[in-house]
């Protein structure tokens, strides 16, 4: 029977290609988009410090029926935005404006990390645009996380991108997954940080969370510093419907070394018939 480590490198050696990047004008921004499939419109929001490239390895599993779209939010890969603050509340707004773009009356959302923030906000101001929540390793509250999540964030570029191996996956999926799959992080300049960093220490719904009405899978690892697993159990509990799904010991970065658990798990939610990749 082959290994943990031996699936992961036969599955990353049949990865299908990234499909191509474009710009979308929505809302102002001219956003970078990545947009493949057909079927059921599910959006990946990427985490704090990814961009749109970040779910190659999900996107790639998610199979067919199912048209994933991946996007940048502000201040992250191609997209354009003025040298401003925001607030999530924009970056919810960004969705939405993005949807219009894509003539997408409704969308399923899947966010991670940061991204799940983001997806979350989305669902409290555009509840008629989420068609439903996969939210992975996220949290309802920064502060849940916010001591590990700020040594992360103290470390220089280079330190922190050594260092988010671990935070990130488990010694096995260290092991077993190529670099291309480890490089979790995104090149930002100092602005562009400080902007995401600060945004991301807004968020605060945990007494909000019985507002989001819409059907939602919450996809955890137990083992999650940056994204405690006790603010899982506390979405599950307090969404009204909401079901939990643990990854028992995945780290932060379960939607890339779990990305084929995590994408069976996501088409059996959004009722895509027959399995996934190949």
């Amino acid at each position: 029977m082959a290994t943990h480590q031996q699936e992961q490198e036969q599955e990353q050696e049949q990865e299908p290609a990234e499909p191509a990047s474009a710009t979308v004008r929505a809302g102002g921004l001219d956003v970078g988009v990545v947009d493949g499939g057909s079927g059921v419109p599910l959006v990946l929001v990427h985490g704090g410090e990814s961009d749109r490239t970040q779910f190659a390895a999900l996107r790639g599993r998610l199979g067919a029926g199912i048209r994933a779209i991946s996007y940048d939010q502000r201040d992250s890969g191609i997209t354009v935005n003025p040298p401003v603050p925001y607030a999530l509340e924009d970056l919810a707004d960004d969705l939405a404006a993005l949807l219009d773009a894509l003539e997408l009356p409704r969308a399923h959302l899947l966010g991670t990390s940061f991204g799940g923030a983001v997806a979350q906000h989305a669902a409290f101001r555009h509840p008629d645009r989420v068609a439903s929540l996969v939210l992975v390793a996220t949290t309802p509250s920064y502060a849940m996380g916010g001591e590990a999540i700020d040594e992360l964030l103290r470390m220089s570029p280079d330190d922190r991108q050594h260092a988010a191996a671990d935070f990130f996956f488990t010694p096995a999926g260290r092991t077993g997954l190529p670099a291309a799959a480890g490089r979790t992080l995104t090149v930002r300049t100092p602005g562009q940080r400080a902007r995401r960093h600060d945004v991301a220490r807004q968020h605060e719904v945990r007494d909000r969370l019985g507002e989001i009405t819409a059907p939602a899978l919450i996809v955890h690892g137990t083992a999650d510093r940056l994204a405690p697993y006790g603010g899982a159990v506390l979405m599950a509990q307090r969404m009204p419907h909401a079901e939990l799904c643990a990854i028992e010991d995945g780290r932060h970065g379960i939607a890339v070394e779990f990305a084929d658990t995590i994408a069976l798990r996501v088409r059996d939610f959004l009722g895509v018939a027959g399995g996934g990749r190949g």
